[in-house]
């Protein structure tokens, strides 16, 4: 399976990468030996893969199919098919001889162990020859775009640039009741508001709840009025008008629930998700609800969050998307400092999140305020502090310098906004974050 896996990932992709920097032979095709042999020789007489077409017109009887797997995997599997296939014949011949004279069948063996060694390569890239790293600097400079999507926070993103389009990898912790949930949902709704196609996975709440709360973040509805059918609040004519006008983008904002994946969200089943619906964030309302595909009995729960955020952190840098968590934190998150966010140390159950994260926010939520705190940033400093006056129900945030004990919170206008009008009486209210 894993040759025509191959195949069809070079004929889709129209790169033959995948053979070149492995060393795969035609000696690893046993099975499609005739079509390996035709795609190379195409390639090396017009130095292009064959078109789909092209092929199938050559070998008619080959089903092709989309490869979501990854390449390192389609190499370790086909590498370890083709040592079985090697070592088979050798073992069988070695147990004969062994039957006559032990002494023949070791020497065998040892003659035959050389022929068994494979001829793997490790990747590399040579950063003193390679230039990519110039080419895709000036593509980020040119094409911003591109490699980052604002967090839906401008004072954060002053900071972090915003969430970078792969090897992003964002865990937003806090105590319960702190508003993990709510700035996930901000920042996934700047997202959309951007052009992205978005994914949510919702394990607490159903796809309405997150859908009232984003209504609330992008239009400033009464959270409560939509929750409770308010209409005294929140008038069906202003409701209908402003989803009509919503389903006229065409950019998605998809929210699954553990039932959507059969009560077991893994990361596997998370980048068929991706792949399927074309995303360009992923974001996860709890890191616990997810299933470790690696897990050993044995494993405790430390081992298996840590299995989990590693392979969601090979997941951004696979498909070259930013993914965000929430996750809990324990009783130690509580401090004494009304503006002291959890630590790092506070983070629920496992070290390994926080290792494997490129960035970690810690929340805090105080009376009407919102403090952020920059706990990990790989790519810039640490130790950060965002403040903002919030209004949960109708989804306002305005920036402040802080949330001092005498409520002196000036709201702070970045330059490139505008100050909002006032909304009439019974008018839907759109805000710009």
């Amino acid at each position: 399976m894993v040759q025509l896996q191959i195949i069809s990932l070079i004929l889709t992709s129209k790169s033959i990468s995948i053979v070149t920097e492995n060393n795969l032979t035609k000696d690893y095709f046993t099975e499609y030996a005739e079509e390996f042999e035709y795609i190379l020789d195409h390639y090396n007489t017009y130095k292009k893969v064959p078109d789909v077409q092209t092929f199938l017109s050559e070998f008619n009887d080959i089903e092709l199919f989309e490869v979501n797997e990854p390449e390192r995997y389609l190499v370790d599997k086909i590498r370890e098919e083709y040592l079985f296939t090697k070592t088979v014949p050798v073992i069988k011949k070695a147990a004969e001889l062994l039957k006559g004279d032990a002494n023949e069948a070791s020497q065998y063996l040892q003659s035959e162990l050389v022929n068994l060694t494979p001829n793997y390569t490790t990747p590399f890239v040579d950063i003193i020859h390679n230039k990519n790293r110039i080419e895709v600097f000036n593509d980020k400079s040119e094409n911003r775009d591109k490699w980052f999507i604002p967090s839906g926070f401008e004072a954060l993103d002053d900071i972090i640039g915003g969430w970078q389009c792969g090897e992003e990898f964002v865990v937003i912790f806090a105590r319960t009741g702190n508003g993990k949930s709510w700035v996930l949902v901000k920042s996934m709704e700047h997202a959309f508001k951007m052009g992205k196609n978005v994914g949510y996975i919702s394990p607490e709440m159903s796809a309405d709840k997150i859908g009232y709360r984003f209504d609330t973040l992008h239009n400033n509805f009464s959270n409560r009025a939509l929750v409770w059918g308010d209409k005294s609040k929140v008038s069906e004519e202003d409701y209908d008008k402003y989803y009509e006008e919503l389903a006229s983008h065409e950019n998605k904002f998809l929210v699954s629930t553990p039932r959507d994946f059969n009560n077991k969200i893994t990361v596997s089943k998370l980048r068929t998700f991706v792949t399927a619906n074309k995303l360009d964030i992923l974001a996860v309302d709890g890191i616990t609800y997810l299933s470790d595909e690696r897990y050993k009995r044995g494993d405790n729960k430390t081992t298996t969050l840590t299995n989990i955020s590693e392979d969601l952190m090979g997941l951004s840098c696979e498909l070259h998307i930013p993914i965000l968590i929430v996750v809990q934190s324990n009783r130690g998150g509580i401090k004494d400092n009304d503006n002291e966010t959890p630590d790092i140390e506070d983070i629920r159950d496992s070290d390994g999140i926080s290792h494997n994260s490129t960035k970690v926010i810690s929340l805090k939520q105080k009376s009407e305020g919102l403090i952020m705190e920059i706990k990990k940033h790989r790519d810039g400093r640490v130790g950060d502090k965002i403040c903002y006056i919030w209004d949960i129900d109708t989804g306002e945030f305005q920036y402040v310098k802080s949330l001092d004990e005498n409520g002196d919170n000036e709201p702070i206008e970045h330059e490139d906004k505008k100050e909002k009008p006032k909304k009439k009486k019974g008018e839907a209210k759109k805000v710009v974050f």
